[in-house]
């Protein structure tokens, strides 16, 4: 089997989780015999524009040298440059049983495909603009959100990370249960293991004694860093040696660092921006808990990033992150947005490291066993299967493929409207 796959982001272009989701399925997946073809974003040639890595084919593409008027418009000059690129490879010969697009930054090209060469199409939603936002509320998440759901109406079977998101993509999209299957993300705990030696790394960011709370993320207002900050002097008055390590960048940074400023803990807290992944493996390495109080979750792949890394971890109590976490056992829950619970969890393991050491414990054993990039990568094969055989059972793949239509001909594949 050959799949054609299309991701806004893969190593060394790293925006946020979906990066590290793409790459780690794509080589768990040619590890079980099937042949993937990845195209992706170019990263100022930070890597070839193409190679083959761990058996995956990836071709990385430039955008247009145009100034785009705004984000969504990038997002449409990319696509006809992934177009460009996969029309190229089906030009050269190359077959292909079905296309897999992540996400709607890469919705254009993946339908086009879809269409010119008559394959069917899996699509995974990692997240929705209407979870992120708590709702649509500018014309440019309305349009977002619509081209979510063109991509799901578009694909012959959706991949979600967890029921929270199931339920969601039901919700917001009045999408057919079983039109969606449901797989979570996965770890390899292997990738934790580089830097963990690394003994300085406590004495460049903490002082002697101090006990280390750490968050890494996206630096977004929908992982919760604010109730974290909010929760700040509360920790401190149980704990008085405690730093709390922020790591990451996005567009609330400044926001976030007045906000330490305006409560008066800006010494004890240190936002580091971007780190590589020995640096975050040597600090997860010397915390004593990582902190998630995200106020939107479609699953958590960093909670299971710091329970792959050996790390006790307090989560905020929804979405995908309930899901992950068993209070108790595995990790302890905050009530979402509440600085006062998310304290409180904080403390129980600061001030019990026999209790945090049983968590982490626990947890590294959970991911051996539900969350590992095999087993991810088993079932999507097996959703990949089950497509086919609809496929190949179906009108559809009997049709003739035209690539190129006359010029007195109109497409004749038009969706209705969509549902409000």
């Amino acid at each position: 089997m050959r799949v054609l796959m299309f991701s806004w982001e893969f190593p060394p272009r790293v925006v946020g989780g979906l990066a590290r989701h793409v790459h780690d399925l794509t080589v768990a997946l040619a590890d079980g015999g099937i042949e993937v073809d990845v195209v992706t974003v170019d990263e100022d040639g930070a890597a070839p524009p193409f190679e083959t890595m761990q058996g995956v084919n990836i071709y990385r593409v430039k955008p247009y040298h145009l100034v785009p008027r705004d984000f969504i418009s990038g997002i449409l000059q990319l696509n006809v440059v992934m177009l460009e690129q996969a029309l190229s490879l089906l030009q050269q010969g190359e077959t292909y049983d079905l296309v897999h697009g992540h996400d709607w930054l890469v919705a254009y090209a993946a339908r086009a495909v879809k269409h010119a060469v008559k394959l069917p199409l899996v699509a995974t939603i990692h997240a929705t603009e209407y979870g992120r936002n708590r709702g649509l509320h500018t014309d440019e998440q309305r349009y977002i959100s619509d081209v979510e759901w063109w991509l799901t109406y578009e694909a012959w079977k959706v991949i979600c990370c967890s029921n929270y998101m199931q339920h969601e993509l039901q919700r917001v999209f009045q999408l057919p249960q079983d039109k969606i299957e449901v797989v979570a993300n996965g770890v390899d705990p292997r990738q934790f293991r580089a830097g963990r030696n690394d003994t300085g790394i406590r004495s460049r960011y903490a002082a002697g004694g101090e006990k280390i709370v750490f968050f890494v993320g996206r630096i977004v207002q929908e992982k919760g860093i604010h109730v974290l900050l909010d929760a700040v002097p509360r920790i401190l008055a149980a704990e008085p040696k405690t730093k709390f390590i922020i790591a990451g960048k996005g567009p609330v940074l400044d926001a976030l660092r007045g906000q330490a400023r305006n409560l008066g803990i800006e010494q004890h807290v240190v936002f580091t921006g971007y780190i590589d992944d020995v640096t975050r493996n040597a600090l997860y390495q010397a915390s004593s808990v990582a902190v998630f109080p995200s106020l939107y979750e479609p699953f958590g792949i960093v909670a299971l990033e710091a329970m792959a890394a050996n790390v006790p971890v307090v989560v905020a109590d929804n979405g995908g992150l309930s899901e992950i976490v068993e209070h108790g056992v595995d990790g302890l829950k905050c009530y979402t947005g509440n600085a006062v619970s998310l304290a409180d969890q904080v403390v129980t393991i600061l001030q019990n490291d026999r209790f945090g050491y049983r968590l982490a414990d626990r947890a590294s054993r959970k991911i051996q066993t539900l969350y590992s990039w095999q087993e991810i990568a088993r079932q999507t094969r097996n959703i990949y299967r089950n497509v086919l055989t609809e496929y190949n059972e179906s009108s559809w793949s009997a049709e003739e493929t035209e690539l190129y239509l006359p010029t007195n001909q109109v497409p004749i594949f038009q969706e209705p409207a969509r549902p409000n």
